[in-house]
């Protein structure tokens, strides 16, 4: 019976192999532009190197370094108040403190500029207090972009910290205690490094969005590569140093993915999992009011905040965005995303399901390594996957008359490469519960791989499925780069009107459709803070 399932396997492996390809297809297309170096293109280089090339991978290396030290201090040192210590408020921040995740940085970036800028509330009551004269920092620079990023991405380490640290209980700390140190010497000493895999995991999702971001960098006018990359496929037209300044970008991307792996391959720590109760430490005093005041902040500062300035500005308007423009966006948003969620979900579940097909050892291999190519996709930035696919359809284009590079299809291929892997963990974690002896029973009784995967794993996946979708669903809709850059034309959506009015300094017309990708990504922040509880109910 097994050669039933094993003889048709083939088709299968090939679609996950295909699937793949496609992932590898701009990444192979970017590379390849360095042997395609013309006149104009040395003009262009030449312009770089003296104008702002240097200044490119300095404010890249230091957004790196800055929000990567922002989100480990925020994200570890909230994991660890609300999972090991009592304070006034504690339930309430522990999921509440997952919130900024919703707000897309460049929201974000122009709210803070809006309330922070000369015009800005701000500014206003302190000249009027202080003169004319008072002074007040410069918000639009590094600083100021560090700030930001770290308050939208600070939840990837929070989410996962926190799950390290409830794992470890408070046994480890009491050791330790027992052993002689502080309190503040077993946190740093043996919390910490049990804990370091999970926060080395959460800080290189936050650094792969960093480096990805476009929207809060060009809010803030701070050249970076995802800027430059832009500006020279918009400004210049020239696509091949587009490609080559991606492929400058994906070395950083490369070396924080080496990093991060040598990080996980370094780290041999065992904990039990086991704990039948998390016992907390009861702060009082001072101490407590100062866990709850840092808590309410960055909450207060994070997410109430910009929501509450957006829907301040939503109704000074009087609504005026809300016109049949405002439908057309959100037509294309809404479309965009329910069709590359149902396209990355078949190809989700078919990479989970064609892993567990039975086959020689070459074949699993090369399967296992086509399922870790084709979900690399989420550590590349949106314009990156922009310029490869583009330059890739061009070529497509220019051999059979078409406008591939210019269509929704261009469009869709850049959202499954880049959200793919969003959709493929639920779906394969879900698969993973389900009993190896159901599959069984039915390739016993002949079914082919078609047949079980429609008629079994897809009714048992019904969850894992909702999952993915919805996550993707929304990251779609707030995805920028590659929208701006690929969209065709008269297929805006609501990330690129907000683009476009914030770039006029309109704060008011960007509030509506800001609010609304608010509201919507708060889905998939809904499931993260169920799984987390469910998670926790089981410990």
């Amino acid at each position: 019976m097994n050669g039933t399932l094993s003889s048709g396997s083939w088709f299968w492996r090939c679609l996950a192999f295909l699937a793949a390809a496609i992932v590898a297809f701009p990444i192979l297309i970017i590379l390849s532009q360095w042997g395609t170096v013309g006149s104009g293109e040395q003009e262009i280089w030449q312009h770089l190197f003296d104008t702002k090339l240097d200044r490119l991978a300095l404010n890249t290396l230091m957004l790196v370094l800055g929000v990567g030290l922002g989100v480990i201090l925020l994200g570890v040192s909230l994991a660890w108040l609300t999972t090991i210590c009592e304070f006034p408020g504690r339930r309430l921040f522990e999921w509440a403190l997952m919130l900024p995740l919703a707000v897309p940085g460049y929201v974000m970036a122009f709210v803070f500029l809006g309330i922070m800028n000369y015009a800005g509330p701000i500014q206003t009551a302190m000249r009027k207090f202080f003169g004319q004269d008072a002074w007040f920092p410069d918000v639009q620079g590094t600083a100021g972009v560090i700030f930001i990023l770290s308050l939208v991405l600070y939840p990837y380490v929070y989410m996962l910290s926190r799950s390290a640290f409830l794992n470890q209980g408070r046994q480890l700390m009491d050791a330790g205690r027992l052993l002689g140190l502080s309190r503040l010497q077993a946190f740093f000493r043996v919390a910490i490094p049990v804990a370091r895999p999970a926060i080395v995991a959460g800080l290189a999702l936050a650094l792969m969005e960093t480096l990805a971001d476009f929207g809060a960098v060009s809010v803030f006018s701070y050249d970076t590569f995802t800027t430059a990359i832009y500006d020279v496929w918009n400004g210049l037209f020239n696509l091949t140093v587009a490609a080559q300044l991606a492929s400058l970008l994906l070395l950083f991307v490369a070396v924080t993915l080496v990093l991060e792996k040598q990080s996980r391959d370094r780290a041999r720590y065992t904990q039990d999992n086991h704990t039948s109760q998390i016992a907390t430490y009861q702060l009082i005093g001072f101490k407590a009011i100062a866990a709850t005041g840092y808590c309410a902040l960055v909450l207060f500062i994070g997410f109430i905040v910009p929501l509450g300035q957006l829907v301040l500005w939503m109704l000074k308007s009087g609504f005026g965005a809300l016109d049949e423009r405002y439908l057309g966006y959100l037509g294309h948003t809404v479309l965009l995303g329910v069709m590359a969620g149902a396209l990355v979900l078949v190809i989700a579940l078919l990479l989970a399901f064609v892993k567990r097909l039975p086959g020689t050892a070459v074949s699993k291999s090369a399967t296992s390594f086509s399922i870790r190519l084709a979900t690399l996709g989420y550590a590349l930035p949106g314009s990156v996957l922009a310029v490869g696919i583009i330059l890739g359809f061009t070529y497509v284009d220019r051999s059979l008359g078409t406008l591939l590079s210019s269509s929704v299809i261009a469009l869709l291929i850049a959202y499954c490469c880049r959200f793919l892997a969003v959709a493929y963990a639920p779906v394969d974690a879900g698969l993973e519960q389900v009993k190896p002896s159901v599959i069984d029973a039915a390739r016993a009784l002949g079914a082919k791989p078609g047949r079980v995967l429609r008629q079994i794993i897809i009714p048992l996946l019904k969850p894992g499925l909702l999952t993915g979708f919805t996550i993707v669903l929304v990251d779609v809709m707030k995805e920028m780069p590659a929208t701006l850059i690929m969209r065709p034309f008269g297929w805006d959506t609501l990330a690129v009107r907000i683009y476009t009015m914030t770039a006029e300094g309109q704060w008011e017309t960007a509030a509506l459709p800001a609010v609304t990708l608010i509201i919507v990504g708060l889905l998939p922040v809904y499931l993260l803070i169920r799984s987390a509880r469910s998670s926790t109910s089981r410990i």
